[in-house]
């Protein structure tokens, strides 16, 4: 049986929390149990263009709670019909995109158009490293594309768009320990280019938000209007259920539960409220 809906606000969180980055999961009622489980209100459900009539039927159960996002391996010849056949049918955005390829790639580019002229948002997985173990590998290059496509609005996410917070950015090393140096290519791109945001979900956004608590909080001050609150959680029941993942912030953890933790102790209830709810709704147009 499906958990009790919670209402429209979150007791734990002190208001309306919105989670732009939520896989769907494998239960029929995996979503709602993850989100009531960890006192989100509302999600954004992260799936494959080809399985939206699933993901519709799951959204159906709690339709003024959840939203979809339509991803595509964009290698594929039929990857942009997907993609604009999905956003007719009701996705409000693409993403969580993570193709093998080059940021600004001739495939992408693609995307990136399409985008523009439907007027949703791209959300990327950045994730440069060695060789077969690349996702839209470029963002030290990013600010190109940014200028390129000013109508193009883009969500930043993962391993590489969040270590490059910090000048001292190895691409092997997926989650960077120790303080921030200033002046990263993440926080450049944040401050010149007012269409990108940020997605501060997944281990790679609970990291950037651990290891140098003193700039996290100057970062998420400057960066108040550019950020949102995801998870990219997998487990079953939002507080740590099936969770795999051996990385200390997360091991045996909610993901949604440690940032939004975690975001609680770095900023004010406006600056909370902001992150986790308004800079969402607002980007999304969702009511």
């Amino acid at each position: 049986m499906t958990a009790p809906l919670v209402g429209a606000e979150s007791p734990q969180w002190g208001g309306s929390v919105l989670d732009i980055h939520l896989h769907p999961k494998r239960d029929d009622d995996g979503e709602i149990k993850h989100m009531n489980g960890c006192g989100v209100t509302n999600a954004v459900i992260l799936g494959g263009a080809a399985q939206r009539d699933r993901i519709k039927s799951r959204i159906g159960k709690a339709p003024d709670r959840m939203k979809f996002f339509a991803s595509m391996d964009v290698t594929q010849p039929d990857a942009i019909q997907m993609l604009h056949d999905a956003a007719k049918d009701g996705a409000i955005g693409f993403g969580e995109l993570k193709s093998r390829i080059a940021a600004d790639g001739p495939e992408m580019t693609k995307v990136y158009e399409l985008a523009a002229e439907l007027r949703i948002p791209v959300l990327l997985h950045f994730q440069d490293g060695p060789q077969g173990q690349t996702f839209n590998e470029g963002i030290q290059r990013f600010g190109a594309i940014l200028k390129k496509h000013p109508n193009t609005t883009f969500i930043g996410h993962a391993n590489s768009f969040w270590a490059n917070i910090s000048t001292e950015a190895p691409p092997d090393i997926a989650y960077p320990k120790g303080p921030v140096k200033r002046g990263g290519v993440t926080d450049k791109l944040l401050s010149d280019f007012p269409n990108l945001y940020g997605d501060l979900s997944a281990n790679s956004g609970r990291n950037a938000l651990a290891r140098d608590p003193e700039f996290a909080s100057d970062f998420l001050k400057r960066h108040q209007d550019k950020l949102m609150f995801g998870s990219d959680c997998p487990c079953t029941d939002g507080a740590g259920a099936g969770q795999v993942s051996k990385e200390p912030l997360i091991a045996g953890k909610c993901v949604a539960r440690e940032t939004l933790t975690a975001l609680k102790q770095l900023t004010s209830p406006e600056l909370f409220r902001k992150i986790t709810w308004t800079n969402g709704t607002r980007l999304l147009k969702i009511s």
